[in-house]
């Protein structure tokens, strides 16, 4: 494993780091970099003490979105017209990248897209124990900015597939179907969770659930799932063999770092990256106990049909996407245009789906006019609303309780939906 260091203090404070959050936002959406932080991140560059996995999201941002004629001039900084050059680029920039990775490099550098094959090659080293951070902050910040590919996505599902720990097989051995439910790992930091309630309505259908959590990788840090799981007490997924003794209420929950060691080695690199990289999404598709339903979210709606086809890549037979939960979340929105998307894997392998909107007729007696804000909510006090809920059918909080019943009465409309196409 890369002997440099994963910790570095404020993150977001340091000149590139600044850099990556103001050019790092999306090849259509990114701003030039003003010219006092563009002298900052000038000096920073220079500075053989700046962070490598920040110096290389820096400038695979700027290079993804494309540079402007001022920002042309932090060339200079690795060599002339190095960044029209991507083989001179990569030898500069990553001079410790093995060779067999180089033709990888500069096709990225070039702003091509990888094929199946290639994007196994980089997530292997990437996930592996190449000394190069420099590279991994190129390669993860290039993709980003101008957005992964289902070929690469495919891939660098193989290469994280690889790095399951051994109870994580291709076999199962759960005795009923799996619903396997993935939000962002980052959770939320004005509302409440309703994720073990979920699982709940699930097992009462008579399925198997297994919540996958993990740690956050940011930008938010304040409470996930994992945290509210934590507080359940709730038993954790060791190997897929445990999946044959049932569990009531909650199902199994899959911690990250008990799957992939390497996976949840990146979310200290996250971090410091600071945008969100390929692994924010692929971490909710993987599909390591085999299950047959994915019950995921998206915030931007866009991505609905991404993760449907990411689904089916990861080998689930159908898909629930909420659109717009409430922080990205799998609690839906009662204000916003919320609703999901269901999807399932034809006989020839295409995908049939159906849409079921929040702020239909069906769902009007849960719709408010806005959302109550929790500040810094406590995993603790989110705990605690679960199981009283779980006892009692409802809590002290009317917000909470209204949304897990839009939560029950959407998602059972397209569990509904699921069932009566795989039949």
């Amino acid at each position: 494993m890369s002997t440099v260091s994963l910790l570095l203090d404020a993150p977001t404070d340091t000149a590139l780091g600044r850099g990556i959050k103001h050019i790092g936002i999306g090849k259509y959406g990114s701003k030039p970099l003003p010219p006092d932080l563009l002298a900052e991140c000038r000096e920073a560059l220079m500075d053989p003490l700046a962070h490598p996995l920040q110096r290389g999201a820096f400038l695979g941002a700027l290079l993804a979105k494309g540079p402007t004629p001022e920002e042309m001039t932090l060339e200079e900084v690795i060599g002339k017209r190095a960044f029209s050059h991507p083989t001179f680029f990569i030898s500069k920039v990553c001079p410790d990248l093995p060779e067999g990775m180089h033709p990888i490099a500069t096709k990225l550098v070039r702003g091509h897209n990888l094929q199946v094959s290639e994007a196994h090659q980089l997530g292997d080293y990437l996930f592996g124990d190449g000394e190069c951070e420099t590279f991994r902050g190129l390669a993860a910040s290039i993709m980003r900015v101008r957005h992964e590919t289902n070929e690469e996505y495919h891939g660098l599902m193989r290469a994280a597939e690889d790095t399951y720990s051994p109870g994580f097989g291709k076999i199962s051995c759960a005795n009923r179907p799996l619903i396997q439910l993935a939000e962002p790992f980052d959770g939320v930091e004005n509302s409440y969770m309703i994720t073990p309630l979920l699982a709940q309505f699930f097992h009462k259908h008579n399925y198997g659930v297994v919540s996958v959590v993990g740690r956050s990788g940011g930008p938010k840090f304040t409470l996930n799932a994992l945290d509210v799981y934590m507080h359940l007490g709730c038993q954790f997924l060791q190997s897929n063999h445990e999946l044959d003794t049932p569990l009531a209420n909650y199902g199994w929950v899959l911690d990250q770092k008990a799957l992939s060691p390497a996976i949840n080695h990146w979310v200290d690199r996250r971090r410091i990256l600071i945008k969100r990289p390929f692994l924010a999404t692929l971490e909710k598709v993987l599909n390591p106990c085999h299950a047959q339903i994915l019950v995921t979210s998206v915030f931007h709606i866009t991505y609905q049909m991404k993760m449907a086809e990411l689904a089916m890549m990861a080998g689930f037979d159908a898909v629930i996407v909420l659109k717009r939960g409430l922080e990205g979340s799998l609690a839906p929105s009662t204000s916003r245009a919320t609703g999901i998307l269901c999807a399932v894997r034809t006989p020839r392998g295409h995908l049939f789906y159906q849409h079921f909107e929040g702020d239909s007729s069906t769902f009007a007696s849960f719709r408010t006019e806005r959302e109550t804000q929790y500040d810094l909510p406590l995993a603790a006090d989110n705990a605690r609303l679960i199981k009283q809920f779980m006892t009692d059918g409802h809590t002290d909080d009317a917000d909470f309780d209204n949304r897990v019943r839009f939560a029950h009465a959407l998602y059972g409309r397209g569990l509904s939906w699921i069932e009566g196409q795989l039949q």
